[in-house]
């Protein structure tokens, strides 16, 4: 019997709250997280059509990218189509989830499910976040050792890229005094005492901070856990925006056009002029993307394929890139089929549902 705040940490797992921009509204948007589920329908966007799908199909849960309520609600009447959603999914106590730029920010997600449709190799984020790592320094009897670093690794701590339980230690000597009021682990109360340590280092993402220093305080085996903690500079290879990747075999420019509307099933392509050598690197953001050309210049890309571009920002582009707009909802679509294989495979207890309703607000005349 899974409550929603299950999946929500399910999902928060793959794609951490911490992660999302400061504009942006995720998470559980409307409903009680201690509803048992009945079932998930996943989908892009929430409107009255996907609301009316959910209860058709029973499910009391529905998991989007795109916020419903993104800007804010100051009145619940029914004038716009976000207002008139929410009214119908609290009617029909219809909880509804969105996982946004959270998604967006880490390697796995949104980005990473264009790059795999594309067939990109060697995939990485093309702009990786900085200030959003934490050193943690911690002093540990030298018996004690293995045991604590097991707790900060399975709270989080010691990931780097693909590595897993990464640490750095050196040994000294502990000094301490305990008071005649302490209760120490090892040394008499009262009585000054040298005790060979280990001083621990590990990396932990700064949102993990409170978990990671709870699992230390619980394995570390003195009274009193001295530690410290610095915030960091560096790039975390996995939490940023766009991704990029190299295609299998280069392909010419209008090869790449045809790979690129084949991949991705659309139905047209905006884009500025191809480079004159063959396309063979590929920088991606779903959605609105203008904001990531320089680093898919800086990361040597030939194209970069996103969507929402304005007419005089194609002109940034100055031949050092080709820009490829292929739409909003096309870039993004394919984000259903990576929230439905993860929610699938950690629950077999109930219904996890694509959505068939179009949600896509635009319509092409070809």
């Amino acid at each position: 019997m899974f409550q929603i705040r299950h999946l929500a940490a399910h999902i928060e797992a793959l794609a951490p709250l911490a992660n999302q921009e400061s504009y942006d509204n995720v998470g559980l948007l409307v409903g009680d997280p201690t509803t048992i589920i009945t079932g998930v329908l996943i989908t892009l966007d929430v409107t009255e059509a996907v609301v009316d799908e959910a209860i058709a199909k029973g499910c009391n849960v529905i998991v989007a990218h795109h916020p419903v309520i993104f800007k804010g609600l100051k009145k619940l009447n029914g004038k716009t189509y976000a207002e008139r959603t929410v009214i119908k999914a609290i009617k029909q106590d219809i909880a509804i989830y969105a996982a946004h730029t959270n998604l967006d920010n880490v390697a796995g997600g949104v980005n990473f499910k264009i790059a795999e449709k594309l067939g990109l190799q060697h995939v990485r984020i093309l702009a990786p976040k900085t200030q959003v790592l934490t050193k943690l320094v911690t002093f540990v009897p030298v018996a004690a050792t293995q045991t604590v670093l097991d707790a900060l690794y399975e709270a989080g701590a010691g990931q780097l890229g693909e590595y897993r339980n990464c640490s750095f230690r050196v040994s000294g000597t502990g000094t301490f005094q305990p008071s005649d009021k302490a209760q120490p682990t090892i040394g008499t109360a009262g009585e000054y005492h040298e005790e060979a340590e280990n001083r621990l280092e590990v990396i932990l993402p700064t949102h993990q901070q409170g978990q990671v220093l709870t699992a230390l305080r619980q394995a570390h085996p003195y009274e009193e856990v001295a530690y410290y903690l610095t915030g960091l500079d560096n790039q975390h290879q996995e939490v940023g925006s766009g991704a990029v990747g190299d295609l299998p075999e280069p392909l010419t420019g209008q090869a790449w056009l045809s790979y690129l509307k084949e991949h991705m099933s659309l139905n047209l392509i905006r884009y500025t002029p191809l480079p004159d050598r063959p396309v063979s690197r590929i920088a991606v953001c779903g959605g609105v993307g203008s904001f990531l050309l320089p680093d898919a210049i800086r990361a040597k890309a030939d194209v970069f394929v996103t969507a929402d571009y304005k007419y005089h920002e194609f002109f940034d582009a100055e031949n050092r890139i080709s820009i490829c707009d292929i739409g909003h909802y096309e870039s993004e679509v394919f984000t259903k089929d990576l929230i439905f294989g993860y929610l699938a495979k950690k629950f077999t207890t109930f219904a996890v549902i694509l959505s068939v309703t179009d949600t896509n607000p635009v319509r092409y005349f070809i």
